[in-house]
């Protein structure tokens, strides 16, 4: 298993969920298995695929996006945000979308969590660890201060015996 960071997907999108930005890892993810370069108009592509694959339900005033998406053997967290475009709080807004891949190591993290007795927020810091974050874009992605997250990291090393970051990464690949 290769330990790399893995580039979300990132769409962004008016009310009516056309696509104003998106990055090539966007087309990427939703156009499999089509090579994304065979796509002749990227933002029509998208916008259908959007409504087909991403979308739960559209009733006025509510989006609700799929939480989990599968592209090939890949899965995918979705996760929306609402970016106010003007300040007012109102009706005009955006909506940022990222596909973020899964770490392939989740079923290991799963029998190590077992293994050494990790409490669920250790988990959680371990497997954003093993995706390749530090510790202050752990504890932004948490909501907790870098502090909070050496202390779990030294907890996790401790219940693994090993004395660094890179021996808890390490016990992932070993098993």
């Amino acid at each position: 298993m290769a330990i790399g960071i893995a580039i979300p997907g990132f769409l962004l999108l008016d009310t009516s969920l056309r696509p104003i930005a998106f990055n090539p890892e966007a087309i990427r993810v939703l156009a499999y298995p089509v090579k994304p370069e065979r796509i002749k108009h990227p933002s029509t592509f998208l916008a259908d695929k959007i409504r087909s694959s991403l979308l739960k339900r559209q009733a006025p005033g509510d989006i609700d996006f799929v939480k989990l998406y599968t592209s090939g053997q890949r899965r995918y967290t979705c996760r929306p945000f609402r970016l106010d475009c003007n300040g007012t709080g109102g009706r005009d807004y955006w909506i940022a979308l990222l596909l973020e891949r899964h770490s392939s190591g989740l079923a290991a993290l799963g029998e190590l969590s077992k293994q050494f007795d990790l409490t669920v927020r250790e988990r959680e810091t371990v497997e954003l660890l093993v995706q390749g974050m530090t510790s202050k874009e752990i504890a932004n992605r948490m909501h907790i201060s870098p502090n909070t997250v050496k202390a779990f990291l030294r907890l996790v090393m401790v219940k693994m015996d090993v004395s660094t970051r890179s021996g808890i990464v390490g016990k992932m690949l070993a098993s």
